[in-house]
């Protein structure tokens, strides 16, 4: 909250009524040997003039820059009613909505963002969202192995094309439980999965199939031939999924030659109107088909009617969660990024389909005026062929990381030098830049992109 609205009399008036004399005494069962008098390196409190100005400082350090990184956080313009009736307090304050009578509005708009979600994936029912894309994508690998009782394995095929830290954190999460990964390699020239790699797992016991759309590399994968390859080899499929791209792409409930789409959708929502803020929070989203809805983790949200035959929302199969089931759960997950959910809600509301659909649309027009840019420059080639979304791969001639450094001198983020993550310096990418543009990025913003590049790259030594 802004401000602590209780003065010395309001505290007073308040330990009387509840019959103590001083805040220390609600505290007294305490045991005396835990309690401290002081906090050593804590700093003497500050007034609100100077905590303002301190925060500011600290918010500057940030710097202002032209963005052109993407690789999983990306900057959407955000209407500034969506965070200004995120914060009212009937929304920032409030909590897990266990007590439904307490909790309709929550509740409503919980059940209004599933609507939307499970429109935008063409799915059949939503949960009411995870901690983060990655998260998700591990929870989603859980819940595969859950569903799928006919596959013993607990094998799934991962392609390296999906985001490095999704795969860290589901390797991570799933190894626990004796879950296997299997990696699928890309085409070297296009960027996405080379489908043929999925013959030598062709009438094996394989739990399901993981396909990024778009993947890391911003690359537009054959998800119908994907999605078809699972059905026919018995195996489940995920997708992990960009929403802002499905405005304009074909949702993943309708992937596959027959239309009947994947079996779970998971991704970052972070998109749908959430600032960067340095570095989160985000949230996760997961969609799945009614068959597997035991199975899905986090909470749902239900509409019903009450006895005077009233519109009502309420937590609904709840046996699957924590707080019934304990260590039986489908997850961990409890509380989770409500607030986030709200701003995404809110963001949705306002902007529609249309809105959307604008978004992406822009989004991909600039990233292409924008890749059309960088290519002119000397030194500077298209790594792969594979049509993109909003971001896409360019390959330097000098060490990307310098690169990097030399456009940051000049106010701008470049973008993410994802050679590191595939075998570093000399690997497979070697000095690969992924580059991404948004709505919010203007064709003047382009042009000093693509100048302030070729400058650079003057004075950048050759690896």
């Amino acid at each position: 909250m802004s401000f602590i609205p209780h003065t010395e009399h309001d505290i007073r008036e308040m330990l009387a009524a509840i019959g103590v004399d001083s805040i220390e005494k609600l505290f007294d069962e305490i045991p005396a040997e835990l309690r401290v008098d002081d906090l050593p390196g804590v700093p003497e409190a500050l007034s609100e003039m100077e905590i303002a100005r301190l925060m500011h400082a600290r918010a500057d350090q940030d710097g202002k820059y032209l963005n052109f990184i993407g690789c999983g956080a990306y900057e959407h313009h955000i209407p500034a009613a969506v965070w200004e009736i995120t914060t009212r307090g009937e929304f920032y304050s409030a909590y897990t909505p266990y007590q439904a009578e307490a909790s309709q509005g929550t509740l409503q708009l919980l059940y209004e963002y599933q609507s939307m979600m499970a429109s935008l994936t063409a799915m059949d029912v939503s949960n009411a969202s995870l901690y983060d894309g990655a998260s998700a994508l591990a929870e989603a690998c859980l819940m595969a192995v859950r569903a799928h009782r006919k596959s013993k394995s607990k094998r799934i095929l991962l392609p390296a094309s999906t985001h490095p830290l999704y795969r860290k954190v589901a390797q991570a999460i799933c190894a626990t439980q004796d879950i296997v990964f299997e990696e699928l390699p890309f085409d070297a020239k296009t960027g996405v999965t080379n489908l043929e790699s999925l013959k030598q797992f062709e009438g094996s016991d394989i739990t399901a199939l993981v396909i990024p759309q778009p993947n890391v590399f911003g690359a537009l994968e054959d998800v119908d031939a994907m999605v078809d390859w699972a059905r026919a080899n018995n195996a489940l499929a995920i997708a992990v999924v960009n929403p802002t791209s499905l405005a304009v792409l074909k949702a993943p409930g309708e992937w596959g030659a027959d239309e009947g789409g994947v079996d779970i959708v998971c991704g970052e929502g972070q998109p749908l109107g959430v600032p960067l803020s340095s570095g989160g929070p985000y949230f996760g989203f997961m969609c799945t088909k009614m068959e597997h809805v035991r199975q899905m983790p986090g909470r749902i949200i239900g509409r019903t009617v009450d006895l005077d035959n009233k519109p009502g929302y309420a937590l609904t199969l709840q046996a699957r969660e924590q707080h019934i089931r304990r260590s039986k759960a489908t997850s961990n997950i409890c509380t989770n990024q409500g607030l986030l959910v709200t701003a995404a809600t809110i963001y949705m509301s306002l902007l529609g389909p249309e809105g959307l659909a604008n978004v992406a649309a822009a989004s991909h027009a600039q990233t292409r005026k924008l890749v059309d840019a960088l290519v002119k420059v000397q030194g500077v080639t298209r790594q792969f062929s594979a049509p993109f979304f909003h971001e896409s791969v360019i390959m330097l001639d000098r060490p990307a990381d310098a690169v990097i450094n030399g456009l940051l001198e000049k106010g701008i983020v470049g973008g993410y030098a994802i050679g590191k993550d595939y075998g570093g310096p000399g690997g497979e990418l070697g000095n690969a830049l992924l580059v991404c543009a948004t709505e919010t990025r203007t064709d003047a913003d382009i042009e000093h992109y693509a100048k302030s590049l070729a400058e650079v790259l003057k004075n950048v030594n050759a690896a």
